[in-house]
């Protein structure tokens, strides 16, 4: 039986042995004008195709350029061993004679083919009655939008694209789409346009298949062109003209072809590579020059006469440095170099077969972000478009004349305009609009629509309008409407679209984060007027979408254009952990089934509010889910898995509120009885029992025939006959019978439906396809392993040629007397049933066309409209096609599908907050966590009241330890007493100490990890530090001064300083030595820069902690010193003067003295008066120690460096001095706080002066305390950690973390703060004990003090209260000093500061002289080197 994807096969090997026949062999003059006459001239076109020799891919080094003279032979031997019969073989030469006398007939240009018997038609069964026209094409929704070149224009209104096996022309303004059938049945394979537009080609897919070319507008076939190539082509173009087309095969052959295609002669032909050739172009400025570029190649090609004849010859690219890539868009320049696209974004320029340039943007940016799908030449600029979504204009002067400039062999330039359509947007082709007075162009984007652009980048410049909107990639699933003719797709682009195919209308979308892989329009028994669709997604989420008309809102809000429907969301759940793939409501509309790859079957009770039941494990990933239809008696779930299993399972037990058991830990139902089938390969025993039946009737018709004869002879020769004819029977050896064979891996079930209670019907892929398998489930055995069972279907269905193309997807009509089937190429088939037939014992006549893309354009899902008028399929092609099925009733002529009216109120429900994220818990998950923490929460409430009752019994020991040793020694217990068993005390310590041990040596690896881990970032942050950034804070006012924060040195501080005498000054150097000059000003406002870092280091050892005592001692010896010093410094003074006189005297010099220096001076300006050394004398050369290279301007920023560096380190050391004075200031003060505190102890509490607040020293700094712990920190933090991990939103988190970070340095500068307040205090306390007087009250009866003890107490208390206010003037004296020594220092900071950024700035000098420098010195290199060669060179010619 003949299908319809082979009949032309025959066909096509007819016409092209004709082909073949008519080709000839004529010689060629050697003129490149005579060339050219040869396009125009079929009589002088030669015949003859030639190869080109399997090149290698990586190229030779001598010539990329292949002669085909030695390589054709083998190539065309090895390829006829491979294919068979080639058409690559050259035809043997003809005679002059013969020659002569073989007149090829040119073709009218009036003739026309009859586009009605080249189109292909439907299949249909023959001597049945079914209609040619039983399905007809309707509309087209969808586009193939990652196709190459699948957009293509004719005129600025009409575009051109393919769809499967359809090529579409699409009318912009009316919308309205015609069709052109391919003429194999197996698809279309490119599309292209000829440059005056009066013509378009159409080069499709099959076994040879054609090149045909349609008239423009007439539509009608002109020419078809034939045995180009094996399987499929790939791309087709037009040379300038449209005189010539240049065609390339796709896998295996990739057989580039060159037409005469107006007589529908191929001029050349070659082999264009051995692997993915995308696409070919002639050179607008010379039609003998093409290129082909490809899978990680660029080719060249060049037309050559050679003495055989006009051949192409080929040069590989050669990519060099650059990394080999597949190149996707290219473009020709005048003067015969290409420029091409890259993976990576850039633009590579190519002349001779080599790179000569590669471009990219400034600072190493690429021209696109991604690769660049075309290039193009438009009015003087290059147009690139790329996969980033971006439209850039490069000049073209800046490209054509690029070159390199070092050894990178980048050039850096910027676009002149740049467009970004807009966000998720692949840009793939674009072609300009003949618009006058408009620079308008369309765009094919890979993501799924088609633009508009306006480039003409003015100040009316149009925003990018998207045209039309489609899905990208495969449509996983579709849902017809029950009520009226709208449909819903979902794909894996993210987006769920309704439709009205009545209409042809595209109505509303909406996106999601994750794509769609199942849809169901929830049946009229749940939303009456059809207004829910159901879709599941990828990440396991289930959401409930609702369908309203938004004209029947009550509330509008400004002009905005209201469209015919909108979508919102109802509601989301997430029943499941992997994509979603199957969706299906019993037929009372009570329970929603889903079904996922995570091999669980959820069940919801939909009245309310799809609250979950239960859920059922499957041995395997569900594929389909089909509940059983009301001829049932009870309503039951079939359940296909991808792996072979089929299960049934019965409708779900709904409990009621009052029964339901919250104590439940999961949702799985277990008790639930289902019947299982694990389907066993039968195909080989069918094949049998065929093969069995095919030869016993053979041989029933030999034995027929051996008795028709052996009559007929026993007529003729009566008893000799009958001998004769026993002479000649011998026994024939039968062929053995196909073996049994079941594969090691279960075949797919592809699709299934219910027969009957219990019976169902699969489809399966692989090795078992061809057949439809009739299976009956097995009684429900509770205690048989499924996985070991193994069940045979009852009966089967033949059916024919899907051997290799099985059903994928099937659906029934209303009345169940058509079954429509998808198939796996993309073909639909629909067999014509009796009515009430589910065992398809009328299963013969069927109807099969080709619809979608044979290679990758599988059938997803198939539908009837609810009133069996319209067909919809979905591919995996993009493509979405709806059909008018035939019926004895004519249609309305219009007809519009109704949009279901919003719910009173929906405008004011808030939309359910949608799950997003994919790693969200599920509702088993969820529910398992919940009953978890509870576990957890309740085992921690119990944990807690025994540590309740061990804390009551410790404080109970506790008390009775304090009574005990409230009583006298000779009554007191023992401590050992207390123990019941001093035995139990010792094996708790020895399992205490076992347990520490084990646990030291479980977390030794840790230890050693965290402790390696602290190490590597100690290297990396730390040990790179000379200093941290300490910052000092005033005590009394807001002032503070911080340190620089010091690397180690660099590489330029480490290098040679130069000597004083061979270095220059630096800038800097000059700004110090301008500094010394100002130094009376310096002294006016606290002097130089140095600090004394010994005097801030003295005034911190001066200021520790001094007792009282001490302190009046030390205030009276200062006095008697100071008069000391001054009257020595007096004596001193004098006798220094007197001293200097004397010398003045001594040293003073003759009338008649000269100096020596003045004498020198003198004598060289005498002998050298007149030599003037000028820079601009011609024979002026720089002396040696003036010249300045690389290598001495490298020590100059050295020495900068190590300058600045060494100031940096002098001011960190004032600063740390500063902080070390502070500290010990503060601890003077809280001496003299404790002072205070005992004498104001003494005094009446009327005459206290208030004790100033003790200053604090800041985290900030003691930086070096953040790495210092102890126990404490550590379980403080260790607590805020798992205070962190117990908090789930991420802004506690972070606030915690802050938090832990603070408290950690709080922590332990109070620590260390406490410590230091206690050894002030204790101090402090030894030196009131020895040095104050403080009275002690004695237990006895107080009488009245004397004259003499009132006169001591008046005394004491004078003296206290001066002490008093002397320490508090002392500590406000300590405060004021510090703060004056900060501000001093800060103001000094200050002006180092400004040094540090002048340093800098000559830092970026020098760095920028050092670097050029550097490019001097290569460049003198180079120029010494060319030098030094030319004069070897004269001097080798002297010789």
């Amino acid at each position: 039986m003949k299908e319809p994807d082979d009949q032309d096969t025959d066909e096509g090997k007819s016409e092209r042995s004709k082909s073949d026949g008519r080709q000839s062999h004529s010689s060629r003059s050697a003129s490149k004008s005579a060339v050219k006459e040869d396009y125009k001239s079929v009589e002088d076109t030669t015949g003859e195709t030639f190869t080109e020799g399997e090149e290698s891919y990586l190229g030779d080094n001598e010539s990329y350029v292949e002669h085909l003279e030695g390589s054709s032979s083998s190539f065309q031997d090895d390829y006829v061993e491979s294919i068979g019969k080639s058409q690559y073989m050259e035809t043997p030469v003809p005679d002059a004679e013969e020659a002569e006398e073989e007149v090829k007939k040119k073709i009218s240009e009036s003739f026309f083919y009859d586009y009605t018997e080249l189109a292909s038609m439907p299949f249909v069964t023959p001597d049945s009655n079914i209609p040619l026209d039983l399905l007809t094409l309707v509309h087209s929704f969808g586009y193939d939008c990652r196709k190459r070149a699948n957009l293509q224009l004719l005129d600025s209104n009409m575009v051109l694209y393919i769809a499967g096996n359809q090529l579409i022309l699409l009318n912009l303004k009316t919308k309205e789409q015609t069709y052109l059938r391919s003429s194999s049945g197996r698809g279309i394979g490119v599309i292209g346009v000829h440059p005056q537009k009066t013509y378009f080609t159409v080069a499709e897919k099959g076994v040879f298949p054609k090149i045909i070319i349609y008239e423009y507008p007439s539509l009608r076939p002109y020419r078809i062109l034939q045995d180009g190539t094996d399987l499929a082509y790939a791309y087709v173009n037009f040379n300038c003209d449209g005189t010539l087309l240049a065609s390339v095969g796709g896998s295996p052959d990739h057989t580039l072809t060159i037409w005469n295609w107006k007589e529908e002669q191929p001029l050349l032909r070659t082999k264009a590579f051995s692997q993915e050739v995308f696409k070919v172009t002639f050179n607008p400025e010379d039609d003998e020059q093409l290129t082909t570029s490809g899978s990680g190649h660029i080719k060249f090609w060049e037309m050559a006469l050679t003495f055989t004849g006009l051949k192409l010859q080929g040069s590989l690219g050669r990519f060099g440095k650059t990394a080999t890539n597949d190149i996707e868009g290219y473009m020709e320049l005048p003067d015969g170099k290409v420029l091409s696209g890259s993976e990576w974004g850039n633009m590579l320029l190519w002349e001779g077969g080599h790179i000569k340039v590669e471009l990219s943007r400034a600072a190493g940016k690429p021209c696109h972000q991604g690769p660049i799908n075309q290039i193009m030449l438009d009015e003087g600029e290059v147009i690139t478009i790329g996969s980033d979504g971006c439209v850039r204009i490069w000049d073209f002067e800046t490209i054509d004349t690029a070159d390199t400039i070092d050894e990178t062999g980048l050039l850096e330039i910027e676009p002149i305009n740049e467009l970004q359509v807009d966000k998720n947007v692949r840009l793939f082709s674009m072609i300009k609009m003949n618009e006058i007075g408009n620079n308008f162009w369309l765009s094919q984007d890979s993501n799924g629509a088609i633009w508009k652009l306006d480039l003409s980048f003015s100040n009316i410049t149009q925003d990018p309008e998207c045209l039309f909107s489609f899905h990208s990639g495969a449509i996983e699933a579709l849902a017809v409407s029950p009520l009226t003719y709208l449909m819903a797709t979902t794909g894996l682009d993210c987006s769920v679209r309704l439709y009205d195919f009545a209409s042809k209308t595209p109505l509303v979308q909406m996106k999601f984060k994750q794509g769609g892989t199942a849809l169901a329009w929830v049946p009229r028994l749940v939303s009456y007027g059809g207004a829910q669709i159901t879709a599941g997604f990828e990440d396991g989420v289930v959401r409930i979408l609702e369908l309203y008309d938004p004209k029947g809102l009550t509330i509008f809000v400004g002009w905005k254009r209201v469209s015919d429907a909108d979508i919102r969301l109802k509601q989301v759940f997430k029943p499941h952990t992997s994509p979603i793939t199957a969706l299906a409501y019993d037929r009372d509309g009570e329970v929603l089934a889903t079904g996922s790859k995570d091999q669980t079957v959820f069940f919801f009770e939909v009245e309310r509010d799809y609250k979950p039941i239960g859920y059922i494990t499957t041995p395997g990933p569900v594929c389909q889910l089909t509940w059983s239809t009301a001829s049932h008696p009870e309503s039951t779930l079939l359940i296909i898995c991808e792996n072979g299993y089929v299960l049934e399972a019965p409708f779900p037990t709904i409990k009621e509120e009052e029964e339901e058991d919250h104590d439940v830990v999961s949702y799985e139902i277990k008790d639930m009885c289902i019947k299982c089938f694990h389907f066993s390969s039968v195909k080989s025993k069918i094949l049998r029992l065929i093969e069995i039946a095919k030869r016993k009737k053979q041989k029933e018709l030999k034995e027929k025939e051996k008795e028709e004869r052996r009559k007929s002879l026993e007529a003729e020769m009566g008893e000799d006959g009958e001998k004769e004819l026993q002479g000649e029977e011998e026994e024939e050896e039968e062929e053995a019978l196909p073996e049994i064979f079941i594969p090691l891996t279960p075949c797919h079930i592809l699709c299934g439906f219910y027969s009957g209670p219990g019976k169902f019907w699969v489809s399966l892929g692989g090795y078992d396809s061809g057949f439809l398998y009739h299976c009956e489930f097995p009684p429900y055995d509770k205690s048989s392993d499924i996985t070991e069972k193994k069940d045979e279907p009852f009966d089967f269905r033949l059916l024919e040629d899907t051997e290799d193309n099985p059903i994928t997807t099937i659906t029934f009509s209303i009345n169940q007397e058509m079954m429509f089937c998808g198939m796996q190429n993309g073909a639909i088939r629909v067999y014509i049933l009796n009515k009430n037939d589910p065992s398809l014992t009328t299963m013969e006549d069927y109807w099969h066309f080709s619809m979608h893309d044979n290679n990758y354009g599988c059938i997803k899902a198939i539908s009837t409209s609810f009133d069996d008028r319209f067909l919809v399929t979905t591919g995996a092609d993009s493509n979405i096609f709806v059909f008018n099925i035939f019926s004895e009733f004519e249609l309305k002529k219009v007809m519009k599908a109704k949009v279901p009216s919003p719910r009173f109120g929906i405008e004011t429900e808030p939309i359910p907050e949608d799950i997003e994220d994919p790693k969200a818990y599920s509702i088993e998950n969820a529910r398992r966590k919940r009953e978890h923490d509870k576990l957890m929460k309740e085992g921690e409430e119990i944990k807690a009241e025994k540590r309740e009752r061990i804390e009551a019994l410790r404080n109970q020991l506790q008390k009775l330890l304090q009574m005990n040793e409230e009583l006298p020694k000779h009554m007191q217990f023992k401590r050992t007493d207390f123990d019941l068993d001093s035995k139990i005390r010792a094996e708790i310590d020895r399992k205490t100490a076992n347990k520490i041990q084990r646990v030291e040596k479980e977390l030794a690896w840790e230890k050693e990890k965290h402790q390696l881990g602290l190490m590597k970032l100690q290297n990396r942050f730390r040990d790179s530090l000379e200093s941290d950034t300490i910052v000092v804070h005033a005590i009394q006012s807001d002032h503070k001064i911080s340190s620089y924060r010091l690397v180690k040195p660099s590489k330029y501080s480490k290098s040679k300083r130069p000597s004083q005498s061979e270095r220059r000054a630096s800038k800097f150097e000059r700004f110090e030595k301008e500094g010394t000059g100002r130094k009376d000003s310096q002294r006016d406002t606290g002097g130089s820069i140095s600090v004394p870092e010994e005097s801030i280091i003295e005034k911190g050892k001066k200021f520790r902690p001094k007792t009282l005592s001490e302190i009046m001692v030390e205030n009276q010896i200062e006095k008697t010193r100071k008069l000391i010093l001054k009257a020595e410094r007096a004596q001193l003074k004098i006798q220094q003067r007197k001293k200097e006189w004397e010398d003045m005297y001594k040293s003073k010099p003759d009338d008649d003295y000269e100096d020596p220096k003045d004498v020198q001076a003198i004598k060289e300006a005498q002998l050298y008066m007149g030599d003037f050394n000028l820079k601009t004398a011609p024979d002026y050369k720089i002396p040696e120690h003036m010249r300045i290279n690389a290598a001495k301007k490298k020590e100059e920023l050295g020495y900068l460096d190590s300058m600045a560096y060494a100031k940096k380190v002098h001011m960190n050391k004032c600063i740390v001095s500063l902080r070390d004075l502070k500290v010990a200031v503060i601890e003077e003060i809280q001496c003299l706080v404790q002072e205070l505190k005992n004498i104001q102890s003494t005094l009446h509490v009327s005459k206290h002066i208030p004790i100033p607040q003790i200053p604090q020293i800041y985290p900030e700094e003691v930086p070096e305390k953040r790495f210092q712990y102890d126990e404490e920190t550590l379980l403080a933090f260790k607590q805020q950690q798992m205070k962190n991990q117990a908090e789930t939103a991420p802004q506690v988190e972070q606030a915690a973390s802050a938090g832990s970070a603070g408290s950690f340095l709080r922590l332990s500068s109070g620590k260390d703060g406490d410590l230091m307040a206690r050894d002030s205090l204790s101090r402090s306390s030894k030196a009131s004990v020895f040095n104050l007087d403080i009275p002690k009250f004695m237990e006895f009866e107080r009488t009245d003090p004397t004259e003499v003890e009132l006169e001591i107490m008046k005394r004491d208390e004078i003296k206290h209260l001066y002490m008093q206010q002397y320490l508090i003037n002392r500590i406000k004296e300590l405060i004021v000093t510090f703060d004056a020594e900060l501000r001093l220092l800060r103001h000094q900071k200050l002006k180092l500061d400004t040094q540090m950024k002048l340093s800098d700035l000559h830092h970026v000098t020098l760095f920028q002289e050092m670097l050029l420098l550097k490019n001097f010195e290569k460049q003198e290199n180079i120029l010494q080197e060319r030098v030094n060669s030319l004069d070897k060179e004269e001097q080798d010619i002297g010789k």
